[in-house]
Formats: C-alpha cells, structure tokens, sequence
C-alpha cells in the first residue's frame, strides 16, 4: 500500500472542498472496497477524507411519502429498517443477498453504489485494463468471460457492475443526492447515475471531481409484491452471476431490473411493459442485442428462467 495523508471532514461541503484541493483524494467510510483496492495498489489515493463524521446515517421520511437513506446507513441497518421491510421489500433482499454480515456492518449505502467491478482482470494488476488503465487494452476480451457482461458493453470494456443493493435501487428509481465543493446540491436519478463503458470504461459514473453522495431518496413506496432472486456458485458471500429484482402489481404488472448482465444495473422501460405477457418477452426486451461468447451465452437463458421463477411466485402470493 502506497502512503497517503488523512483527515477527518468536518461536514459535508468541508469534504467535498477538500476533495478538490488534493489532487488524488478518495473518500473513506466503511471501505470494504477501497482498502482492498490500495493493498493491490488499483486504487492509490495520496489523501483520504474520513467522511464517517458528518451525521449521514439516519433514515428520514420524505414529505412525499418515501424515504431519505442517509449515505452513511450501514447495510445492516438498511437492511432490517422496518419501513424498508415493509415498503421496499426487494431493497431489504438484495442487501441480505450481498456479501457477509460482516461487511454487510461496516458497508455504507453511498460506498455499496460506488463500489468496483469485480473482474479478475481488473484485480489482476499484471493484465491490462481499460478501467484501470485507460488505454491500456482489455484482457477480458477473448479472455475467460464467464461471468462478463452481455449487454451495453463496448470494444474497450464488458465488466459487470457487482453491487446487488444497486439493483433494487434502479428498480425503485431512487436520487441519489449529492453536495460539491462549492456547497451546491443537487438529486441525480439513478437511471443518470451510471455511465455505460464506452470510451472511457474508467469513468463509472457522472459524480464531478469532488462530489460527495450525501443521501439516497426513495420514492413513494410501488406496492404490489417484492423479488430479488440472486444467481451464484455458492450458497453466500459471491457475487451475481445473474439478479432479478422485481415489483409485481396483482394484475400483472410492474417493474424487472437485472444484475450481472452489464457494466451498470440494468432496467429497461420496454420490459417491464411485457411482463404481463410473461418471462420470454420481458426477457427478450431487457437483452435485446446481447452480445455473448461462448462462456457466458447461458446467462440469457438463466436470465429468463429466473424471471419466470419470481413471476410464478407472484401468482401464488
């Protein structure tokens, strides 16, 4: 691990201008991602901003009937909040399906929907990487790619976003708020949150330089029933080989949103308009013009198959 310098913000516009001030900041809560990152020497911050003091850890009640998910929420805490239980089902499922409790007690919510790709060659710091090193090629490419992304890749990148948390959170259409070094705010949708790799793979989302996540919005709670059926090679503690979250209104209709299949999660209008016609177009809609390998063609079918799994469920419910 590299050295670095430390301080600890005093508030939210505070750490954001001293963000800006040191070239090669990060900033550090749980840091369930970013220390492992800088024992690999992926990410070599010169200055960390410890933003575990600002008071970011509450969940409020909006005037409009939703809730305000401070940044600092622990996965833990979100996940067993009993509005959350209540009215987001599928949010409180998907945290449950990630990582361990453990790190589910240190993992914040902003950190959860920043956290990193997990491609072996992203780890791997003897392979090139776009995303860790712009221009330097991509060694998934006609690598191994089983558990590669299938959809909204690009010729410089086809990692796939691991975060299971940010899946429900694109299903439910949350803002996510933000403050800058000047002490401007503003609420990004999350379907504007996330980049898709195109030419700069290393640009993950439309965060500026500086800008601090301060909260996460939900909206209005949907109704209807909550899914998020989760795909891996074990049983715990391992990432998406694919994820379905879902809403599902009594007359058949609602919303779908997959993990594992992209470079962000992936939510398209058009499919949840084919849900009441069933798992096949719904799934034919959400990966239109999927570009698969040989290693990782079964996600398609995967994908449908577990659509079908959640919308059968639902009819019994």
């Amino acid at each position: 691990m590299k050295a670095f310098t430390y301080q600890r913000a005093a508030n939210p516009a505070d750490a954001a201008a001293a963000a800006m001030k040191n070239k090669g900041s990060r900033f550090i809560a749980g840091g369930t991602n970013l220390l492992d990152l800088m024992k690999l020497e992926i990410e070599t911050p010169t200055h960390l901003i410890d933003v575990n003091g600002l008071g970011l850890d509450k969940i409020e009640p909006t005037q409009d009937g939703g809730l305000r998910v401070g940044a600092l929420v622990r996965n833990t805490d979100l996940a067993s909040d009993a509005r959350v239980r209540k009215d987001y089902a599928v949010l409180s499922r998907a945290l449950l399906a990630g990582a361990s409790a453990q790190l589910r007690n240190k993992a914040t919510t902003a950190g959860n929907l920043l956290q990193r790709t997990r491609c072996p060659y992203f780890y791997d710091t003897y392979q090139p990487c776009n995303k860790r090193t712009p221009g330097s090629g991509c060694s998934a490419i006609g690598g191994y790619t089983r558990n590669h992304a299938i959809v909204g890749t690009s010729e410089l990148c086809i990692a796939t976003h691991p975060s299971d948390m940010a899946v429900a959170m694109q299903l439910l259409d949350v803002g996510v708020e933000t403050v800058r070094a000047d002490g401007a705010r503003r609420t990004i949708p999350i379907a504007d949150f996330y980049r898709l790799p195109g030419n700069t793979p290393h640009i993950e989302n439309n965060l500026q330089p500086g800008e601090l996540i301060t909260a996460v919005t939900l909206p209005k709670p949907l109704g209807g029933k909550h899914y998020y059926q989760k795909v891996r090679d074990r049983a715990s503690y391992a990432f998406a080989l694919i994820s379905v979250a879902a809403v599902v209104q009594p007359d058949g209709s609602g919303r779908v949103a997959v993990g594992g299949v992209a470079h962000r999660p992936w939510r398209v209008p058009a499919a949840d308009q084919q849900l009441r016609n069933g798992a096949k177009a719904a799934t034919d809609a959400l990966l239109a013009g999927a570009r698969t390998t040989d290693d990782n063609a079964f996600k398609v079918p995967l994908v449908q198959r577990t659509l079908a799994s959640v919308l059968a469920q639902a009819r019994k419910a």
